[in-house]
């Protein structure tokens, strides 16, 4: 197999830091992937199904305005697609022709999975792109795959919450500057809830997060020459009150050596010492709204289902304590 420089790069960054962290985004290889589809199935974790809830609801609202014409039909991106499932959804719900879908994530099996999913439900092209948002943003700047009916864009599963609110902030900038007037943004986020709700999400009882978390460690030993065992960590979920976030952490449980070849790295890890591996942000109804507006989406100031066409319009699921909120780019 050959070494991806960036891959190896970012550990050997990460695990020199102090604390040491990695960045969660290489959570998902093959395995990772699905393991995290397992995670979203388990009756702990409210985000998909709260997200699907709303989707099955309120989808033709949220396409409501984004018709396009014959002659220039919708065109869909998705910024992290997963298995395109809650797309699949969404696009049950369009009244009008869909002339073309793009999806973007770093993770190859996701993209297959997706592509089928979506390539069974309707006739339009899937064009997938194996990158990082900012790539893919880059590259829907000038491929959008309709090139003149309006385009939507999803960034959805709260994957927004992974990024610390200023970066967060800036990707929203970015997004915004890809798309012209006319285009949307349909934004999922993850909101502050019980602390017990946001632990069992993160550290459910039958461990399936647990092993998506130290399979990162099993990728660094197959793709980049690492010797973590992955016995010698535990997985530990905590809410950071303060920071509004949900932190996953890989601990060594003893004193033990490690090298990464690939990474010219030997490391020795205290027992107890800690791998950062994940921060996921909970958000205010209000402030996700804020944000959008700051970024310079939309003209309208309403927030709920009955806000008015062209502002925005942002649809919360009570039980599960999640948003989606629909941003437009207006003149």
């Amino acid at each position: 197999m050959s070494i991806d420089p960036e891959f190896a790069r970012d550990v050997r960054e990460g695990l020199l830091r102090t604390p040491r962290e990695l960045p969660p985004r290489y959570f998902y290889d093959a395995l990772g992937s699905q393991l995290f589809e397992a995670i979203c199935r388990l009756p702990w974790y409210r985000v998909t199904r709260g997200e699907q809830l709303l989707l099955e609801r309120h989808g033709a609202a949220m396409l409501d305005g984004l018709a396009g014409s014959a002659a220039a039909p919708l065109g869909v991106a998705e910024l992290g697609c997963g298995s395109g499932q809650k797309l699949a959804t969404l696009l049950r719900a369009a009244s009008a022709p869909v002339g073309g879908v793009t999806l973007i994530d770093i993770s190859a099996a996701a993209l297959a999975m997706a592509t089928d999913h979506l390539s069974q439900l309707g006739p339009w092209p899937v064009h997938t792109q194996e990158a990082s948002y900012d790539e893919g943003l880059a590259r829907l700047a000038t491929s959008r795959p309709v090139s003149d009916g309006p385009l939507l864009v999803l960034f959805l599963g709260s994957n927004i919450g992974n990024f610390h609110p200023s970066e967060g902030r800036a990707l929203l900038g970015r997004i915004r500057r890809t798309l012209r007037p006319g285009d949307a943004l349909l934004l999922g986020t993850d909101l502050v809830k019980p602390e017990r709700n946001l632990l069992l999400a993160y550290d459910d009882p039958l461990q399936v997060t647990a092993a998506f978390n130290r399979n990162l460690l099993r990728r660094i030993d197959e793709e980049l020459g690492g010797t973590f065992e992955l016995d010698g960590f535990s997985h530990r979920a905590i809410w950071n009150a303060a920071e509004s976030r949900v932190e996953m952490h890989l601990v060594s449980l003893r004193r033990q050596r490690v090298t990464v070849a690939a990474c010219g790295l030997d490391l020795t890890f205290e027992a107890g010492e800690t791998i950062w591996t994940e921060s996921s942000y909970k958000y205010d109804p209000a402030a996700v709204v804020a944000d959008g507006l700051a970024a310079g989406f939309g003209t309208g100031t309403g927030a709920g289902v009955d806000a008015a066409p062209g502002g925005v319009r942002q649809w919360i699921e009570p039980d599960s304590a999640f948003a989606l909120t629909r941003f437009l780019v207006t003149p």
